[in-house]
């Protein structure tokens, strides 16, 4: 058995509440490109490619972020993926049970390399070393955990007390400890025992079941039926939603990781930064001479130790010191860099207040492309709408609406009613309320037009999709 595949689990489902404006509920972090061209995502996907004996893997995601994760997997070229979609969110135990049972279901036994898919590792070779370090001790059946060598008494973390073993890279991990205040935390970095609990995981598949069938045999018996009765749609496998609803909601850590008496972990120094706050952020962003990171179109004057991301416009920053700003189309972060965490006190008081920013951005991305609400008032909205090559909106209809569409560039293919027609760049139609109608893009370029809205009610919730070729309803 010693060459059993080794299955990445990639963990797709979380919120990153800390990072907002940039990150919301409907586009989280991992599918930010906060540090470069490529999202967390991809780049988490991109740095499994120098690990051995990889097989197909296996990507947990929610229901709301399904086609972003598919679109940005594409982008890098991945077309062997399994997107496994939960219904509702139940934590990381029900979520890594269930795509291990779905890989024992296709393979004997494989290791699972459990991943969060918002992390950012620098070192990608130090990375590779540690999961073949701790490859043989997951065979003989422990569950491997990677440590981080910590650079600081960081309080964001929670630690492991970690103690090494007689030969090898495997340590025994003797306790979990939550995340400590300063003065603790400063102890556990100079007695040299403690390691920042990173979250990501090796083991064999059954070893998982088994001791969480110890622990925890809800939560296996609900993942059991949740697979069993899994349904394929698209590109997607959807859990079903009745079985996963009764699984308990719990992280692997409490369900198993401080439970078994197999926990082991592996040293691993590699640069490592789960991006859990602005702060982060600019720990590992590209700094200038006065230690400063930006993003975007910016312009820094006298400024030290400061964040500045542009996204839609000109951001100026003069005289700041330890400051973070993040500018978006519809909202502006100001903060001091050192409360960094308390970002979620903000995106707690905008949930309490049903505000819209919190949940998505102003340009909201579909299967088939996105759009952008450029405009808003008594009756109308104006969007920009870009569909992606080859690309299609549900065949549909309004009850309160009409819409007036203005080709900016690209071709669109018009049905309304019982009619098809084509319109070029420059070229409009007009949509009547009540009227069935979609929108196609039948070029080899993107197709931008200009959609404006005209009625008494303009929710996204006055659709009747009568077609849909992405499943949706």
């Amino acid at each position: 058995m010693t060459n059993s595949p080794l299955i990445p689990v990639v963990l797709c489902g979380g919120s990153g509440t800390r990072l907002w404006p940039l990150s919301r509920e409907t586009y989280p972090k991992q599918f930010l490109r906060l540090l470069g061209d490529e999202s967390l995502l991809q780049q988490t996907m991109q740095r499994l490619a120098q690990v051995e004996g990889l097989g197909a893997p296996i990507l947990v995601s929610n229901e709301s972020s399904r086609f972003i994760v598919a679109e940005q997997l594409r982008e890098i070229g991945i077309d062997n993926a399994q997107i496994m979609l939960e219904p509702m969110r139940r934590n990381t135990a029900p979520a890594i049970a269930s795509a291990a049972l779905h890989a024992l279901a296709q393979h004997e036994d494989p290791l699972l390399l459990v991943l969060p898919s918002d992390h950012v590792i620098k070192n990608t070779e130090a990375f590779r070393r540690a999961i073949n370090h701790g490859r043989a001790a997951a065979l003989q059946g422990d569950l491997l955990t990677f440590g981080i060598k910590p650079t600081a008494p960081e309080t964001g973390y929670g630690y492991i007390r970690a103690a090494s073993r007689e030969t090898g890279e495997v340590m025994s991990v003797l306790e979990f400890v939550e995340k400590p205040n300063q003065a603790t935390a400063e102890q556990y970095v100079a007695s040299g025992n403690y390691f920042w609990n990173s979250g990501m995981f090796l083991f064999r598949a059954s070893r998982y079941i088994q001791e969480l069938e110890r622990f925890e045999p809800d939560i296996v018996q609900a993942c059991r039926k949740a697979v069993e009765s899994a349904r394929r749609d698209i590109d997607f496998l959807r859990l079903d939603e009745s079985a996963y609803a009764a699984s308990p909601d719990k992280a692997i850590d409490y369900a198993v990781m401080e439970r078994t008496d197999r926990a082991a972990m592996v040293a691993l120094d590699a640069n490592w930064s789960d991006i859990g706050s602005w702060s982060s952020v600019w720990e590992s962003g590209e700094k200038d001479n006065d230690n400063n990171v930006k993003q975007g179109d910016t312009i820094v004057q006298d400024c030290e130790n400061c964040l500045v991301h542009g996204t839609t416009r000109l951001v100026a920053a003069v005289g700041l010191r330890n400051v973070v700003i993040v500018e978006t189309a519809d909202a502006v972060l100001v903060m001091d860099a050192a409360r960094a965490q308390e970002t979620r006190k903000i995106v707690a008081e905008l949930t309490a207040k049903s505000r819209p920013e919190t949940v998505q951005h102003r340009e909201v991305f579909r299967p088939w492309g996105s759009y952008d609400s450029i405009g808003t008032g008594k009756r109308f909205q104006v969007k920009r709408i870009c569909v992606k090559q080859g690309a299609k909106l549900s065949l549909q209809m309004h009850h309160h609406r009409a819409e007036h569409w203005v080709v900016v560039s690209g071709t669109a293919k018009i049905t309304k009613g019982d009619k098809e027609y084509l319109l070029a760049e420059n070229q409009s139609t007009y949509i009547p309320v009540g009227v069935v109608h979609s929108l196609e893009n039948p070029g080899k370029i993107p197709l931008e037009l200009i959609e404006i809205q005209s009625g008494g009610y303009l929710g996204e919730d006055d659709i009747v999709r009568l077609e849909d070729r992405y499943g949706r309803t």
